[in-house]
């Protein structure tokens, strides 16, 4: 019977790291998700800006065309949810009303911080603990700690891997392209 169950196992493990592969890091892939229309937005982003981006990973993050590019990359890596986690906390703090803060501290804490949230972020269990504590009594620090480590793991980790993805060098052939 074990013997039945493995064949029907791997093709399902087979289906599923086809569909994978196929899955592409390119150019194409950025432009679909940018904040304009695709041309447009070539058109507005000089070689200059891009190459900023490669600065530091703030410049990156401040840049629309920036954070579209690199979300576009993360999603190929399929760990789109710290930017997303990032940029909620950023929301976050521009929250003035109370009844608003508890009610989206919470939805935060559901979607990417609890154990086994849709979008869970990959933190340590004491940081995961002391957010859980500071969602109980929100203030506008209260993602802080979750939310700088996220954003030290997308540095250290996702930034230097967009700067050499095929996304990035692409995008700036495109825009040196346009130049010449």
């Amino acid at each position: 019977m074990a013997a039945l169950l493995i064949p029907r196992r791997n093709r399902g493990m087979r289906t599923r790291l086809g569909c994978l592969s196929h899955k592409s890091d390119s150019y194409n892939d950025f432009t679909a998700i940018l904040p304009d229309k695709p041309n447009r937005a070539l058109k507005r982003l000089s070689t200059e800006e891009a190459t900023r981006w490669a600065d530091s990973f703030d410049v990156l993050l401040s840049h629309k065309y920036g954070l579209a590019a690199f979300r576009a990359f993360l999603k190929t890596e399929f760990s789109e949810e710290n930017l997303e986690f990032w940029l909620a906390c950023e929301d976050f703090k521009k929250t003035r009303s109370a009844a608003k803060l508890a009610s989206k501290a919470q939805r935060i804490f559901e979607e990417f911080i609890d154990v086994q949230a849709p979008r869970e972020v990959n933190i340590d269990f004491q940081t995961r603990e002391l957010t859980r504590r500071n969602v109980q009594e929100p203030s506008l620090s209260c993602f802080d700690q979750a939310q700088g480590k996220v954003h030290s793991l997308m540095e250290k980790d996702s930034y230097p891997r967009f700067l050499r993805s095929k996304i990035y060098t692409d995008l700036l052939t495109q825009t040196q392209r346009r130049l010449s």
